[in-house]
């Protein structure tokens, strides 16, 4: 599956940022209203500790939406790296709409770097291989496609998107088709040319899946000789990918084994926020 990219991200930022201003300001910021309508004041974001930078098309598009006004001056870029108490970016512009704005710009920023910087450390696990880390579909729930473009920028790659761009077909899947077989041409009968991916738990699930014209076959939680021996048998008719329990101890040895992908949950579903702060100044 294809890397999601900003280029077709443009309407998804401006949604998912109209929702945070409404969740956040409601019928107006009232704090903000003590501070003069025309004053103006420069602010400067900083992050407290080291982390790969995600989310700077989010910012930009919370100030754009709440004043036009503001200036939004970068320092770092996406995917880049930034150290601790390193400036971030700039603002300039009405007073109220940089404090207003405040906490709907740091919520992605910090979200977002944090699933990018998650990804640059797994990513960087396994930089002497060929693996390729993908994620899951273990996201926030409204910011699916922001987080998994945060995976993208921290060196891993993107599984399928939902339910609807490839198949996965699992145990429960095959037992209601009655088979590895018979759910495999099911997919292909009712959408050519989506990827068709399969779970098996065994090396005989593995050789009905090959046998079926599987595109993906997921190897759920088997050993690692029997992994090898996967790779073997597969010899290029379909990518594999391991999944189940992988975490940071044991992904290098699972990478060397030969497997094509890798799929990690933790990508997204339970990063730790990146401390930042705003120091503003009138």
């Amino acid at each position: 599956m294809p890397n999601l990219t900003l280029a077709n991200l443009s309407a998804e930022i401006e949604a998912n940022v109209r929702r945070a201003l409404a969740e956040d300001l409601g019928s107006g910021d009232i704090t903000a209203q003590l501070i003069p309508a025309e004053r103006l004041a420069h602010a400067t974001i900083i992050t407290r500790e080291a982390a790969v930078i995600c989310g700077t098309a989010w910012v930009d598009t919370v100030f754009r939406q709440l004043d036009p006004r503001v200036a939004v001056h970068w320092q770092v870029r996406d995917g880049e790296r930034a150290a601790a108490n390193q400036p971030l970016f700039h603002l300039e512009g009405p007073a109220r709409a940089l404090l207003s704005g405040e906490r709907s710009a740091l919520n992605f920023l910090q979200t977002l770097s944090a699933v990018a910087t998650r990804c640059r450390h797994y990513a960087d696990l396994v930089i002497d291989t060929q693996v390729k880390l993908l994620d899951t579909r273990k996201t926030l729930p409204g910011l699916r496609l922001a987080q998994k473009y945060a995976v993208t920028c921290g060196g891993c790659h993107n599984h399928r998107i939902g339910l609807y761009d490839a198949f996965l077909i699992k145990e429960n899947h095959i037992a209601a088709c009655g088979g590895i077989a018979q759910a495999i041409a099911a997919a292909h009968k009712i959408a050519p040319g989506k990827p068709v991916e399969v779970e098996v738990e065994s090396l005989e699930e593995l050789k009905e899946a090959l046998e079926a014209g599987a595109d993906i076959v997921m190897l759920d939680e088997l050993s690692l000789d029997d992994m090898r021996t996967a790779v073997q048998l597969t010899a290029g008719r379909a990518k594999l990918e391991a999944s189940g329990g992988i975490n940071e101890s044991t992904l290098h040895t699972i990478a060397k084994t030969g497997v094509d992908y890798i799929s990690i949950g933790a990508l997204t579903k339970d990063v730790k926020a990146v401390d930042l702060s705003m120091r503003l100044s009138l």
